[in-house]
């Protein structure tokens, strides 16, 4: 850590002068996609985590209140020991160092994790009433800005296609049925990053309950959309077959749990796999930026994944033939 990084000497003295911590250690605990950074405090007190989030930057106001939400629905999450939100400062429990994404290759390992992280993703939407905590809403105007970062950070940007040319005219059409889409699905509470690298391994929790992170952004909105950020993960990819078990255990579960699974004539698969598109057009052009804004390209390796899954689910639905057809024409550039 750079001995001239002021944010981490601010850390400190929050920890050493307001909460009296002494002879800790602190190390990285993970890396993120935003500006927030997270430090493991290790010493004379069991571990905890401490979260920096630089108030120009970050909102930790969010994190507190959705923790909160979250707790009170029984779900495993960071207790929030000590917060300063005017300087961006949280200290936290420690759910450990183990995601989903380093347990998923042991054997028999998936199946398990993934139960329970249906089983924990029912039981958020059943447990936490997006309306009733006041949580902004997944609305058309969100659904297309997070779209357009596909075109413009991705088209644009990191491949030079320009604006006007005419291989993307047929975009807006194609966004305005993933929109649409999503738009119809029932309203539930929707985590927004629901996959692999914020789901911890909690095997002393009943019933393999997962940890669950970065929950800050959390909106109400489409009902499948965290379904299909776990089960089509931008980090590991599954086989179609393993998928639709996994969407079927869900479908039971949340239909037990009276959530409005029960769409007729196939609509539930079109809600999710069209709401998978608009998730992973928006990641692809958040992967763009991070590499092209943020100066972290780690994330490039991730698009090809990404972009997979929208190319099958277009090859699957005629109205986003358009889309499809871009696809084949941008694939050698990327």
């Amino acid at each position: 850590m750079d001995a001239l990084d002021t944010r981490l000497q601010e850390l400190r003295h929050w920890l050493e002068a307001t909460l009296g911590l002494s002879g800790y250690v602190l190390t990285p605990a993970s890396e993120d996609a935003s500006f927030r950074r997270y430090f493991r405090v290790e010493g004379a007190a069991r571990p905890r985590i401490v979260m920096d989030a630089p108030p120009d930057q970050e909102d930790c106001g969010p994190f507190v209140r959705i923790a909160g939400l979250l707790a009170d629905a029984g779900l495993h999450v960071p207790e929030v020991l000590a917060q300063d939100l005017p300087r961006g400062f949280l200290l936290l429990t420690d759910l450990g160092s183990r995601h989903y994404l380093e347990a998923l290759g042991e054997d028999e390992a998936a199946d398990r994790l993934y139960r329970a992280a249906i089983d924990a993703l029912v039981h958020m939407q059943a447990g936490v009433d997006p309306a009733a905590a006041q949580l902004p809403d997944y609305d058309a105007t969100l659904l297309r800005q997070e779209l357009e970062l596909f075109r413009r950070w991705y088209l644009e940007h990191h491949l030079g296609l320009l604006a006007a040319d005419p291989r993307l005219h047929s975009l807006d059409e194609c966004f305005e049925v993933l929109v649409a889409s999503a738009l119809e699905q029932p309203r539930v509470f929707v985590h927004r990053d629901y996959h692999s690298r914020n789901l911890m391994v909690c095997d002393d929790m009943p019933r393999g309950s997962p940890g669950v992170l970065d929950f800050q952004g959390a909106l109400g909105g489409p009902l499948t959309y965290d379904l299909v950020s776990l089960l089509r993960d931008c980090y590991i990819e599954w086989s179609a077959e393993q998928v639709a078990q996994w969407v079927q255990y869900y479908v039971e579960q949340a239909r037990a749990r009276g959530l409005p699974v029960d769409a007729v004539d196939g609509r539930f698969q079109r809600w999710f796999d069209l709401m998978g598109a608009q998730r992973h057009l928006k990641a692809t052009g958040i992967f763009a930026r991070l590499k092209h804004r943020d100066g972290k390209p780690g994330y490039l390796q991730d698009i090809p994944r990404t972009l997979g899954y929208v190319r099958t689910v277009a090859t699957t639905y005629p109205e986003l033939d358009g889309l499809h057809r871009l696809l084949l024409e941008v694939e050698a550039m990327g």
